[in-house]
This record gives C-alpha cells, structure tokens and sequence, in this order.
C-alpha cells in the first residue's frame, strides 16, 4: 500500500478505489462530480475515517482522522481538481496515490493522483485543504505534534 513514489525519499500512500458504472457520464468518463467521492474515499482509506463513523474495518496506513479526540471533527476547508485528461470507466479500481503537502499550525494539505488503472496515465490531479474544528466552540484547533508527526513521511 505504501509506496516511495517521490525523488526526495518521502512516501506516497496507493489506494486503490473502485469506479462504479453509475459513476459515468454520458460520454463514458467518470463524472466529475464523482470524482470528488474518489477522493474522499482515497482520503479516508489512507488516514481513516472520522472518529465514530461506523464500525472498524480495514487498518488505514496512518491513523489520523480516526485518532483525533471525542469532540474533533476534520472538515474539507477547500478542493483543487485539475482534470489532466479524462478518467474512462474501467470494471477495476483506479489508483489512487495520496500524500501530504503543506502543514501549517492549523490546516494541512492532502494531495491526490488519480492514475487509470489500465493505462498507467495520470488523470487527475488534486489537493484539499482541511482543519481539525472543536465540534462544541466550531473554533480551528492547531495540530498536534503527533499528529505532525503522523504525517511526516507522506510529506512532500
């Protein structure tokens, strides 16, 4: 699952993320707007789902959304999607490969690459910026040095 995709020796998490047949438009590509469940789902399978979200399943490769404290919610601040050429319906997963950008005080940035996975080429490129929020005050909380640390080696 984790892979060293980059020149400077940081690690980029793959997840693989299944294209349903109602996730196409009606030219054949995956809609747009399901591109951004894509996302959300390469997002959740690398750094876990939110706190309370269900029943435990698979063991995300960094345990960040799911290790925050009673009261945190992760909120999207902010997507970026560059469509770099169209994402065709394939019956097998895309490739997803996922890392960490820009960490400041509060906020950080999770970057995608969203790779057909039959030909190998890159088709959309993407970021979103989020903040962990007091679910009680709605007020930004500033990361923790755990979670700096977490996300240390997918950073790049």
């Amino acid at each position: 699952m984790g892979q060293d995709n980059s020149r400077n020796g940081n690690e980029r998490i793959e997840v693989l993320v299944p294209m349903r047949w109602g996730d196409m438009d009606a030219y054949g590509h995956i809609n747009n707007v399901q591109i951004v469940r894509m996302l959300e789902e390469a997002r959740i399978g690398a750094f876990g789902p939110p706190k309370g979200a269900g029943l435990p399943g698979i063991e995300p490769k960094v345990s960040l959304f799911n290790a925050v404290p009673d009261g945190t919610m992760a909120l999207v601040v902010d997507h970026k999607i560059r469509y770099v050429r169209t994402l065709e319906y394939r019956n097998v997963p895309a490739v997803v490969q996922v890392w960490i950008g820009s960490v400041k005080g509060a906020s950080f940035d999770i970057h995608y690459l969203i790779q057909d996975p039959v030909t190998g080429e890159d088709c959309v490129k993407a970021s979103s910026h989020l903040a962990f929020v007091d679910e009680a005050t709605g007020r930004v909380q500033r990361l923790t040095p755990e979670q700096k640390d977490r996300m240390a080696p997918y950073r790049h």
